[in-house]
């Protein structure tokens, strides 16, 4: 009788947790830049990459009914705060990822601390997300300044580019990544011989690009991203700032940048990601399936982190049967994080996601063996190396 009361208990607790996890509805919204210079790096291709993460963790078939919502914050925090705020408040969103654009991003990380909802970050590059403002709502998952700042500006310092000069894009960012990259330059007995600080968004960095090359500083350090980067490295090109001997240092560049600029003008330069697609078996198989819905193009690493996010958080709804905040984001924190993209790693207390880096080199155009084939490694940063340490930023949530 025992054995049969047990195995009765076990089959009514298995029923409970089977109809309440049926009855689980999830609405996540896909926050970006649809419209302008990160559209490219985000855009519809993170809302692409986020129904690939339902599809392959099969929600349906696990009772999990799953929406998708998208939207264009333009770039701009206000924008970006009345859409999240709406979607928690009125459209019933649970989680929000994606929202490049540190600004846009440190403003949804306050409101989504505010309504007790998730933000899931793969876009933006400001590593206060998981320092000083860090939140209990929030994961940083893909990249960051200081991950960028260790990677590329430590290898160009190594590399013999001891003094530096910034173009600096004129807002959270920039600034973070100007901050971040300068200390690793310091540190490794460089000198920062000046800086310049360029409207946000821009095109002609004529006059900033010539500051920098009469500064006579052996590298040029880009704070900037997609269409700025862009515009900077082919206007750099056009004035012979590399031919003249000064090195361009891309502190955070896009394989859709590189696709952009073209190998011709791209090759050389030195990159920190933390993913491509050509890296393994997976990473070419789940790339070829996401190029074929997202018109011939490879995913950026900003896409691969909203599929590889969006498939954690549907493991963790599994796990704890429902969808209520405390106990998602203390699964998340508590389960290895394990995908095709990233492999392994964990989020830590600060909620940032740890997994290895990358130090790619552009190829050149000889030795490219097709379209997209544009990367060679220099070498891989492990998971424990290409993070800030959890003891030093100062994010409140470590104790």
């Amino acid at each position: 009788m025992r054995k049969t009361g047990f195995l009765l208990a076990s089959l009514a607790a298995s029923l409970i947790a089977t109809t309440a996890l049926a009855d689980t509805a999830v609405k996540i919204g896909v926050l970006n830049d649809r419209s302008g210079i990160y559209a490219d790096v985000a855009g519809e291709g993170s809302v692409i990459a986020a129904r690939m993460a339902v599809e392959d963790f099969g929600a349906a078939d696990k009772g999990i009914t799953v929406e998708i919502v998208s939207a264009d914050h333009q770039n701009k925090p206000d924008v970006g705060v009345n859409i999240a705020r709406q979607w928690y408040d009125q459209d019933g969103v649970d989680l929000i990822v994606d929202v490049p654009t540190s600004s846009v991003a440190l403003a949804v990380n306050e409101i989504t601390r505010e309504k007790n909802k998730i933000f899931m970050n793969s876009g933006a590059a400001t590593s206060d997300l998981t320092g000083a403002q860090c939140s209990p709502n929030t994961i940083h998952w893909t990249y960051d300044t200081w991950q960028l700042a260790h990677g590329t500006g430590s290898a160009m310092v190594e590399n013999g580019g001891k003094s530096w000069f910034f173009v600096t894009a004129d807002y959270a960012f920039g600034h973070a990544l100007e901050r971040d990259t300068s200390e690793v330059v310091k540190a490794a007995g460089g000198e920062v011989v000046g800086s310049v600080r360029t409207p946000f968004p821009g095109t002609d960095f004529s006059s900033f690009l010539l500051q920098a090359q009469s500064s006579g500083a052996q590298v040029i350090g880009l704070a900037n991203a997609g269409g700025d980067t862009i515009n900077s490295i082919k206007q750099a090109s056009e004035f012979g700032i590399t031919q003249g001997g000064q090195a361009l240092a891309g502190l955070l560049v896009f394989i859709s940048d590189i696709h952009a600029l073209g190998l011709q003008t791209a090759q050389g330069l030195v990159l920190t990601e933390s993913f491509y697609w050509d890296l393994s078996d997976q990473t070419r198989e789940w790339s070829q399936r996401f190029g074929e819905k997202n018109g011939g193009k490879m995913p950026t690493m900003v896409q691969a982190g909203v599929y590889s996010s969006v498939l954690h958080y549907l493991k963790a709804v599994e796990a704890t049967g429902g969808k209520e905040t405390e106990a998602l984001m203390a699964k998340m924190k508590e389960m290895p994080t394990d995908d095709p993209l990233f492999g392994k790693g964990v989020v830590r207390a600060d909620g940032r996601k740890t997994h290895d880096s990358y130090l790619f080199r552009v190829k050149k155009p000889e030795d490219s063996k097709g379209p997209w084939d544009y990367y060679e490694t220099v070498s891989t940063i492990p998971a424990d190396k290409a993070f800030r340490p959890l003891d030093q930023g100062e994010c409140p949530l470590v104790k």
